[in-house]
């Protein structure tokens, strides 16, 4: 990692609690590092996928790392995003919550994102470094040793070839990100990443690509469009999670809320375009921290 700035202080919103219920406070093996997988997006809704990611990730760092996973955690956006069409944090929460707690035994979704103003991704990486290693105390080896956790984003391929992308990602986000975190890209069905890791070589060290090895091309996108058609879901999804959806009447009509763009990349998009419109609507609205 070769950003060493230190992470801001964190004022938490009323009533916020940060999920640890989960998360692995005893290090299994002491010459492992210990890593926490964040991934942030709508998750409108989770998909079978998003948990893949997870698993992927977690395979490839047993298998080719040095580092033992921790935690596991879900981000979803902020609705204050104000993407036509993104449906209430809300459901998106409760659906992440149904998806995590009752198909994984180690994956947590943290609220602390949706349910406050928007949130650049480089500071909800900053908030899961504070509440891992400043409020919990990180880890603790089985010979009784503290161990600070190091947090890495996990997120699909479409985010590197978006983080590429002149204008879209401010730099100093991006050095934030890729050079004091880290990210795992889970590889996506046609996807070339050489190009756009290429464009990003000087965090190349901090950017691990893991490959599909059944290829799997399920998305939100395609899951809201079925819904709207009148197509079954059941088996792209989670069973509690199309429960949920059939009962609350979600996605049904072409006007009912339903996502901003893919992942994390298109939740950068939607954050940029509301720093533009909080400073052309003038200080009163405005946040230092866009």
């Amino acid at each position: 990692m070769t950003s060493q700035s230190p992470p801001p202080a964190f004022q938490n919103p009323p009533g916020y609690t940060f999920p640890s219920h989960r998360f692995n406070r005893v290090l299994r093996d002491s010459t492992k590092e210990p890593l926490v997988l964040v991934a942030c997006g709508s998750f409108s809704p989770v998909t079978y996928l998003h948990l893949r990611m997870f698993e992927m990730a977690r395979d490839h760092v047993r298998h080719n790392t040095n580092y033992e996973v921790v935690g596991g955690y879900l981000s979803p956006v902020s609705d204050q995003y104000k993407k036509a069409g993104l449906l209430a944090a809300q459901h998106r929460l409760t659906m992440c919550n149904l998806a995590a707690e009752q198909t994984s035994n180690w994956l947590m979704v943290d609220p602390w994102e949706a349910v406050q103003d928007y949130q650049r991704t480089a500071v909800v990486l900053d908030h899961f470094e504070h509440e891992v290693n400043t409020r919990l105390g990180g880890v603790t080896t089985v010979e009784g040793e503290q161990r600070p956790v190091r947090i890495m984003l996990l997120a699909g391929s479409d985010l590197i070839a978006t983080m590429s992308e002149p204008g879209v990602w401010s730099e100093n986000d991006l050095d934030h990100i890729l050079g004091r975190y880290g990210t795992m890209i889970i590889e996506r069905a046609g996807a070339d990443m050489t190009q756009a890791i290429d464009s990003l070589a000087r965090w190349r060290n901090n950017i691990v690509l893991i490959h599909q090895l059944i290829q799997n091309d399920v998305s939100s996108t395609k899951v809201r469009l079925f819904i709207r058609r009148g197509l079954s879901v059941r088996y792209l999804l989670p069973g509690p999670v199309v429960d949920y959806i059939e009962t609350n009447g979600l996605y049904v009509d072409e006007g009912t809320p339903t996502s901003t763009p893919s992942g994390t990349l298109g939740a950068e998009k939607d954050k940029k375009s509301v720093d533009k419109d909080s400073r052309e609507a003038g200080p009163s609205t405005s946040k230092s921290s866009s």
